[in-house]
């Protein structure tokens, strides 16, 4: 079992930053494993925003590349996604995700509105 928790999100105005975090713990809590950030913006489908494997590759979607940063902390078991220059279409819930065969595990989400 894995549980993940986001945090950091919150209003910020265009062209702003945040960072979201995603902590992890429970029973297969290592986050050797590759991890993801997902976000889902009002009245549109769920889509993959940046994924970091065990290895330490990273992609992005076309959307936020140059913009956002995903990495994490292995002796914290917690993942991030910095996201720089924001636009209002950035608006959305920013999950967590992560597998362990062919179980998936989310967070409970973070809000991100973008807006002036």
């Amino acid at each position: 079992q894995v549980q993940l928790v986001e945090s950091g999100g919150g209003l910020v105005q265009p062209g702003g930053s945040l960072r979201l975090s995603c902590a992890a713990s429970g029973s297969s809590v290592s986050i050797y494993y590759a991890m993801r950030w997902y976000r889902q913006a009002p009245g549109k489908q769920r889509e993959l925003v940046a994924a970091i494997t065990s290895g330490g590759s990273t992609n992005y979607a076309d959307s936020v590349k140059g913009r956002f940063t995903i990495s994490r902390d292995n002796a914290k078991n917690t993942l991030y996604l910095q996201m720089n220059s924001l636009r209002s279409k950035d608006t959305a819930v920013n999950s967590c995700n992560t597998n362990r065969g062919t179980t998936q595990y989310w967070g409970q989400g973070t809000r991100v509105t973008v807006s002036s």
